[in-house]
């Protein structure tokens, strides 16, 4: 199972200048024209599942307005007996 990744985008500081979008590697990420922020500014969002979580757009936004999560899948662990 691989690594699953989201972001949420802080609409108060997203200014929609598209730096996370042109940045994904993915190409999950698109500014969210349906919506304005208080500030007027189209903000980012992900437009389809298939984030890894790897933060370029967190790492490349000016202004500090994404956070991204990312689940680790958890492996079963069984105990092994010896009898």
């Amino acid at each position: 199972m691989p690594v699953r990744g989201w972001i949420e985008v802080n609409d108060l500081y997203c200014k929609g200048c598209g730096l996370c979008v042109s940045a994904c590697p993915k190409e999950v990420l698109a500014l969210d024209m349906d919506r304005l922020t208080p500030k007027g500014y189209h903000p980012a969002h992900l437009i389809v599942e298939g984030c890894p979580g790897c933060a370029i757009c967190t790492i490349v936004c000016p202004d500090a307005a994404i956070i991204v999560y990312r689940e680790t899948p958890q492996k079963n662990k069984q105990a092994i007996t010896t009898a």
